[in-house]
């Protein structure tokens, strides 16, 4: 019988970490929408830990180019993805002018809020990255760490960026690129076509214009200029990045102006970029240099998707920053 006993604990006590073992190797998902003051917002979260938001890029885009590359942060953080306002499966509006940084601020807020996070890590990339600047800039006591990837801090510097990597398309692609932006982006080809770029501009633009600072050490094979355009909310970028082309922000992105306001971020900040970023490195040493106490890391031989061409290193310079204690902001 005592051996019956015996036997039987130590079956239970086997079983016991067996479940054990498989419900942390289990990293449960979630997704559903939060009404953010009247604009329906899609979320998908992710993962065991501390919570880290992630917003993503464009204007316009979606969260999903961030998977399946992001996913090893799932081990350690509660991942929440998010898609903006007017993009991906969120509520769009029928008045474009509502597209602004400083409302998507608040639904950045409001997701935080009705998802009980607390205190929350905040990664941004790209104009994500101008997101999470202004949402620190306004609401940094409820930040732990905040990651700004690929992005800037200044508008008006980022059109000097883009000027200078347009010059550098092959000298025939350019100035069918110049003739395409003189005779107007909108309102060309069939009715369906009007709202978006012209095609021959988009493979221009989204080939040889940005192809060249996306990718470094692993191009993406799957890479399509075309399926950039398939993948943008229009109306949303167009209020936003504006009318006149990809190398020229004119919308209401215009108001990015953070440069002079960054020093008064005290949250514990990560800037990384790649060392031949889109958005040129020079701007994520300026703000590096702005945020006291902030950490900078480039990496080699990456574009602006740098989390695709070198995920190791991306990775580990992320959890290590991630893992050190957060210090309250003043």
């Amino acid at each position: 019988m005592v051996g019956m006993k015996r036997c039987l604990l130590t079956a239970l006590f086997a079983l016991s970490a067996v479940f054990a073992a498989s419900q942390t190797a289990v990293y449960p998902q979630q997704e559903g929408f939060i009404d953010a003051h009247g604009v329906l917002i899609y979320y998908k979260s992710l993962g065991n830990g501390p919570p880290l938001m992630v917003v993503h890029g464009g204007p316009g885009a979606d969260h999903t180019y961030f998977l399946p590359y992001l996913l090893p942060l799932a081990r350690t953080h509660r991942l929440i993805f998010i898609d903006e306002r007017g993009s991906g499966r969120s509520q769009r509006l029928q008045d474009a002018s509502l597209y602004t940084v400083e409302n998507m601020v608040e639904d950045v807020e409001d997701v935080r809020t009705a998802l009980n996070l607390g205190k929350i890590s905040l990664l941004g990339h790209s104009y994500g990255g101008v997101l999470a600047q202004a949402y620190a800039l306004k609401y940094q006591q409820n930040l732990t760490h905040l990651i700004l990837n690929s992005t800037f801090p200044s508008t008006k510097q980022m059109n000097e960026v883009l000027a200078r990597e347009k010059t550098q398309m092959p000298l025939a692609k350019l100035k069918r690129l110049n003739e395409l932006e003189a005779a107007g982006l909108f309102g060309k080809g069939d009715a369906w076509e009007h709202g978006r770029y012209p095609a021959e501009y988009a493979a221009l633009a989204w080939g040889p214009g940005y192809f060249p600072f996306l990718y470094g050490a692993r191009p993406d094979p799957t890479y399509d200029p075309m399926g950039q355009e398939m993948g943008t909310s229009w109306e949303l970028y167009r209020a936003m990045w504006g009318e006149h082309g990809e190398f020229i922000i004119d919308g209401n992105l215009k108001s990015v102006e953070y440069l002079d306001r960054l020093p008064t971020i005290h949250v514990p900040t990560l800037v990384i970029a790649g060392d031949h970023d889109e958005c040129d490195p020079a701007l994520s040493r300026e703000i590096q240099g702005k945020i006291a106490g902030s950490e900078l890391v480039i990496l080699p031989n990456s574009g602006h998707m740098n989390f695709v061409d070198q995920p190791d290193l991306w990775q580990k310079s992320v959890e290590d920053f991630l893992s050190k204690p957060s210090s309250d902001p003043r």
